[in-house]
């Protein structure tokens, strides 16, 4: 069954404040989001500078995307898990390891994205 709620623009205007609130609190708390912002920030400019084509672009977006998601998906789960247990438990840290396992290998998969691109533009 549907929501009886209609509508709001006000709401959707609201779910975008807390979307920005949790990325904000992310950057603040997080050094590694803070690394993924200076990486963010390289490919960008590197991309500009080598005037890399739009499919290339759209690699490099996808790999930007993917390490953020990665990163905002392990910081919930670690302030998620830090309330369900905040005493030290070997399940939780676990889980934790392997939540910011995934951001690894979604950063190390940025980087081949990365040399796949911007190799041939600096080897040309």
């Amino acid at each position: 069954m549907a929501d009886s709620k209609s509508f709001s623009v006000l709401a959707r205007a609201k779910s975008f404040r807390y979307a920005f609130a949790g990325l904000w609190l992310m950057l603040r708390t997080q050094h590694n989001a803070w690394i993924h912002l200076a990486g963010t920030l390289a490919v960008c400019a590197a991309g500009w500078a080598l005037h890399v084509s739009n499919a290339d672009w759209r690699w490099l977006v996808v790999a930007i995307v993917m390490v953020w998601i990665a990163e905002a998906l392990n910081t919930a789960f670690e302030h998620l898990c830090d309330v369900v247990s905040p005493d030290f438990h070997a399940s939780v840290k676990a889980s934790k390891d392997i939540a910011a396992g995934a951001v690894l290998i979604c950063a190390l998969g940025a980087v081949v994205i990365g040399a796949l691109v911007f190799v041939p533009y600096v080897t040309d």
